[in-house]
């Protein structure tokens, strides 16, 4: 449960309160309710697919299952991309924080004004991301219990700042003023979504890429994720409350494009500061290293077990399913770090990162709910510790869910995920192209032909919508057009998922190979 919280409450909740209502005004607080909605149902999903087949990896494992090698590769190369791209960018939230502290920036400036590192910043942020390395390469044991310490702090502060901030100033008229309650109307609701509201939330999966780690994930892995879901989505609408309440009705007079101030960074030490507790605000600027630091090492853990899952199908080389003697996966750890380390380099700020990594959770996502219908289908008589209620509504409901984020997320983000897609394709061809025949597993071609048109069609859709495409698609016809296109997709995948006979056998193989070397199972 602390994995997945930890993963939770992490910068997004530093930078998402004053992201959404910037976009959203007060009406932000439906942008959260909204996402937790979503992403609750997802949670539910996951904790079903996760107690059944409780192995390293599980985003990448589930698909593959149900449609096969071509289809796990898919959806696990999207969730690498997004597990490897969080930890820089946790890395890159607590710099930007710090940097605005005075003393900081006239003394070891961090940031260049565009919001690139400076030499001092990239090398303070490769200290992070070796740090979070050794603690990954020591093993997954130490990896909990730093993490665990992390994660009360991490919680503590936020339910602090919720209690300082709304005792000491709560104007209660800030939700109607700047233009009213929705003064951006249904559209600022949405694209709050995927402009921080999404990424704050995200993370609950966490406990299921480390499943095989664990020492009763039938049992514990769906309470693990219920649990997290629930608390940070709590914490998260209070603290959307919290700061609203807590501005300066002033700032507001003319909108909500400066709610605290032109150039503030750090939102809630900002508000804490001007409300006199100087000493909040310094343990806000700690919890700006904290908070993140602990997202980014969780995050580099999950990334080396996507990649070792990928390894294992043998749709990446080998090598990365190597473990070391302490039972992790180091080459696949240090892949992240260097991919973190790339992730430095001259890229777009915070925000604009989020939208894309936004998009490619959203993704990864969007593979369960087909997943977890398809193996009650195909695999029904295997042992489900939590089961999803009401499976043939709530399924393809988190799936719409899942299409509207991706839509939400812009344009530019589908279309630059599209040829990251291209790109893994790629690599996937050219590693079966380099194994020995008899090596090559079956792809089921059939019954992954769903992906490419179901994605195709979504950034077609991106390009003539309303957020960052042509406007071409009227306001609401765009939502409908994307639930109706999800559904579609949602009941030709389960349509062609593989045969009972071949779901068994893959997670019989799978079920073997851990017996025999469960080179993940560290539990003891």
């Amino acid at each position: 449960m602390f994995v997945s919280l930890g993963s939770i409450i992490g910068s997004g909740w530093l930078l998402g309160a004053l992201t959404a209502a910037k976009l959203a005004g007060p009406a932000s607080l439906i942008s959260w309710v909204l996402a937790a909605i979503m992403l609750a149902l997802l949670a539910l999903v996951h904790a079903e697919l996760g107690a059944a087949y409780p192995v390293a990896g599980g985003t990448a494992r589930f698909p593959a299952f149900a449609f096969g090698p071509l289809a796990g590769f898919a959806a696990g190369w999207m969730a690498w991309i997004q597990a490897v791209s969080l930890a820089p960018i946790e890395v890159e939230a607590t710099l930007s924080y710090s940097d605005h502290i005075g003393w900081v920036h006239r003394n070891f400036p961090l940031l260049h004004t565009d919001g690139t590192l400076t030499g001092t910043g990239l090398i303070v942020a490769s200290v992070f991301m070796l740090i979070f390395i050794v603690i990954n390469i020591v093993g997954v044991k130490f990896l909990s219990e730093s993490n665990s310490i992390a994660v009360v702090w991490k919680t503590a502060i936020p339910l602090l700042t919720i209690v300082v901030l709304m005792l000491l100033t709560f104007h209660a008229g800030n939700f109607t003023a700047g233009g009213g309650f929705a003064p951006f109307g249904a559209h600022g609701v949405f694209a709050a979504l995927p402009a921080g509201v999404v990424f704050a939330l995200q993370g609950f999966e966490q406990a299921i890429q480390l499943a095989g780690e664990a020492r009763n994930p039938q049992r514990d892995v769906s309470r693990a994720v219920i649990t997290a879901t629930v608390i940070g989505t709590v914490i998260y609408i209070l603290l959307e409350i919290a700061f609203i309440c807590a501005l300066d009705p002033g700032n507001l007079a003319h909108g909500w494009a400066n709610p605290i101030g032109k150039g503030d960074f750090g939102p809630y030490a900002t508000l804490a500061t001007g409300a006199g507790v100087a000493w909040l605000a310094w343990m806000l600027y700690a919890d700006a290293v904290i908070s993140p630091a602990g997202t980014g090492l969780v995050y580099i853990a999950t990334s080396s077990r996507l990649s070792y899952a990928l390894g294992r199908e043998k749709t990446l080389p080998r090598q990365v399913a190597q473990v070391s003697k302490k039972g992790v996966p180091l080459i696949s750890i240090i892949i992240a770090f260097i991919v973190g380390e790339l992730c430095f380099l001259p890229f777009p700020s915070w925000s604009k990162l989020v939208a894309l990594v936004t998009e490619a959770t959203a993704i990864m996502y969007a593979f369960a709910p087909i997943a977890i219908t398809a193996l009650r289908l195909r695999d029904p008589e295997r042992p489900r510790p939590y089961r999803l209620p009401a499976l043939h509504v709530l399924a393809p409901l988190s799936f719409v869910g899942a299409n509207l984020i991706i839509y939400w997320s812009t344009f530019q983000a589908e279309w630059k995920l599209g040829v990251a897609s291209l790109l893994g394709l790629i690599i996937f061809a050219v590693n079966r192209a380099m194994l020995p025949a008899g090596e090559r597993v079956r792809l089921n071609l059939r019954s992954s032909l769903w992906i490419w048109p179901w994605f195709g069609v979504m950034v077609v859709i991106g390009a003539l919508g309303r957020y960052g495409g042509n406007n071409t698609i009227p306001e609401w016809a765009d939502i409908a057009i994307v639930a109706v296109w999800a559904l579609v997709v949602y009941y030709v995948a389960v349509s062609l998922a593989v045969s009972s006979t071949e779901v068994n056998a893959a997670v019989e193989a799978e079920e073997a190979e851990l017996r025999s070397a469960p080179a993940l199972n560290l539990a003891d």
